[in-house]
C-alpha cells in the first residue's frame, strides 16, 4: 500500500482525507518503526500542513487508533470470510493462515505496528485495541478447533484454547523471523511447512 502526494488545495470528503491518512501511516509503518515517524513526515507524504492533517485527527496517537481501527477491522474480516468459505474447519485453519500471510505481505507495515503496540507498558487505546483484535482472532480459532474435534478432524483430547494461541504464535513468529531476515518475501514458502507441523500436532 502505497500514499501518493495529494496537493494540499485538493478538498477529500472527511471520511476520504482519514482514509488517506490511515493508508499514509501504514505506508509509512512498513519502512520503519512506528515510533520514527513524525506527523511532520506523513503530512508531507500527503502534500498536506500539519494542520490540515490534525483537523482529521486531533494527536498522532488518534492517528495510529486509526490504524488500527482499519487493520482490526479488514482483517477480522478477511479471516471470517476465508473460514467461512472452506468445506472443513481443517480447511478454514489452512486458509485463514494463507489469508493471513497474504495480508501481512500486502501490508508489511501491520506487523510493526502491532508489534510495536504490544510492547508499551501504557495500556492505551492502541494497545486495547490489538489485544481486542487479537482475542477476537483467537475465539474465532477455538470455535473452528471445537468444531473440527466433534468431526474427529483433530484430537478430541487438545486444549482448543492452547491451540488457537499457537496458531497465532505461529504466524507472529514467521513474520518475526522474516522482518529480523530484512525481508517477507519468504514468509509463504516457509510457513507451509510450519503449518503441516501444527496440523500434524493437533491431530496426534
Amino acid at each position: 500500500m502505497s500514499a501518493l502526494p495529494v496537493s494540499p488545495t485538493l478538498r477529500l470528503p472527511t471520511d476520504a482525507r482519514k482514509a488517506e491518512i490511515v493508508a499514509a501511516a501504514l505506508a509509512l509503518a512498513g519502512e520503519r518503526s512506528p515510533a520514527l515517524i513524525t506527523t511532520t513526515e506523513l503530512a508531507k507524504a500527503l502534500g498536506l500542513s500539519q494542520g490540515a492533517l490534525f483537523k482529521h485527527f486531533p494527536s498522532k496517537e488518534a492517528i495510529w487508533l486509526g490504524v488500527i481501527d482499519w487493520v482490526a477491522e479488514n482483517l477480522m474480516q478477511l479471516l471470517a470470510a476465508a473460514a467461512t468459505s472452506a468445506s472443513s474447519p481443517v480447511q478454514a485453519l489452512q486458509c485463514m493462515f494463507d489469508t493471513h500471510i497474504g495480508f501481512v505481505l500486502a501490508h508489511p507495515g501491520v506487523p510493526r505496528i502491532v508489534f510495536h503496540e504490544l510492547q508499551q507498558p501504557a495500556n492505551s487505546p492502541q494497545k486495547q485495541k490489538v489485544q481486542a483484535l487479537m482475542q477476537g482472532y483467537r475465539q474465532l480459532l477455538v470455535e473452528l478447533l471445537t468444531r473440527a474435534q466433534a468431526e474427529k478432524m483433530v484430537a478430541a483430547d487438545i486444549d482448543t484454547a492452547a491451540a488457537a494461541t499457537q496458531f497465532v504464535g505461529m504466524v507472529q513468529g514467521l513474520v518475526m523471523q522474516s522482518m529480523l531476515g530484512g525481508t517477507l518475501k519468504a514468509i509463504r514458502a516457509q510457513g507451509q511447512g510450519v503449518f503441516q507441523l501444527y496440523l500434524r500436532g493437533i491431530r496426534t
